[in-house]
């Protein structure tokens, strides 16, 4: 492929059910070989046991889930003078919203239990009241940022 022209962004389609972006990249997220049907099906009993569990609706439990979880800042190597150094830089939102949705499902995978759409509904849990793996993910990747600030003027 030609190195010259960027790939165009192409567009997020909503969801059929409730109606938002963030369940479509989810679903897209969570699938494996192909399978939408099977991930959209994880995602959307999840978000029921979600709701039945918390009380609150379930896409707003999942909204704030991804809120919290999106990092603000990030390091990135940055190769100077035979040395290499991690660089702090901040996360675009598109960006901070794929590594915090990435985040969520690769720590719900890693959680015991039985059924993908039990560990999924106790990640988003989790991540809506401000703890789990997703969380603590985030907070290493702000204190990874934090501790190489001395970097910071190596800014692309």
């Amino acid at each position: 492929m030609s190195r010259r022209v960027r790939a165009p962004k192409r567009p997020i389609p909503s969801d059929p059910v409730y109606n938002s972006r963030l369940i479509t990249m989810t679903v897209r997220r969570l699938m494996k070989s192909g399978k939408k049907s099977l991930a959209s099906r994880i995602l959307y009993d999840a978000l029921k046991v979600v709701e039945e569990r918390t009380g609150r609706e379930a896409l707003e439990v999942f909204e704030t889930a991804v809120r919290n979880a999106t990092p603000l800042v990030e390091v990135k190597p940055r190769r100077v003078g035979g040395a290499t150094y991690q660089v702090p830089m901040e996360v675009r939102s598109e960006r901070g919203v794929a590594l915090a949705l990435r985040w969520l499902v690769q720590f719900s995978r890693q959680r015991p239990g039985r059924s993908m759409t039990a560990k999924l509904a106790n990640e988003l849990i989790d991540a809506a009241n401000e703890t789990g793996g997703t969380i603590r993910k985030r907070e290493e990747t702000h204190r990874m940022a934090e501790s190489n600030k001395a970097f910071a003027h190596y800014r692309y």
